[in-house]
């Protein structure tokens, strides 16, 4: 009997872990959009605009989305600060401009020197 639950309960954690197709074929409908758009000129690239956001902001990017909102792509980051408290910023996808953000943020002075990565 017990060897029947544990099998019971391996099966059920399996099922968890395997996404939906629907979530699937979703992600993957995204990923061709967003391409899209940005062979389209509609965004920029994500990596240009990483730069721009680690010399305005204090703290590291450590996560970032794409998102449409009705008519306008944004992109979602979530910026992890030297004093740890989170903050997320949205940027118009296509120039960069600073939407709307959440959490305590924290931009640099002027002229605020930004840390240089570790060595590796």
């Amino acid at each position: 009997m017990k060897l029947y639950r544990a099998l019971l309960a391996s099966f059920f954690a399996v099922l968890l872990l395997i996404p939906p197709a629907a979530s699937v074929a979703q992600e993957r409908r995204d990923h061709e959009r967003a391409r899209a758009a940005l062979e389209a000129g509609q965004i920029r690239p994500l990596s240009d605009l990483l730069a721009e956001v680690e010399r305005r902001f204090r703290g590291r990017v450590i996560e970032a989305d794409l998102e449409r909102d009705d008519t306008q792509w944004l992109y979602e980051l979530k910026i992890l600060p030297p004093n740890g408290r989170v903050f997320i910023v949205e940027l118009d996808a296509a120039t960069g401009a600073l939407v709307r953000s959440r959490g305590p943020v924290q931009e640099r002075a002027v002229g605020e020197a930004q840390p240089r990565p570790p060595m590796r």
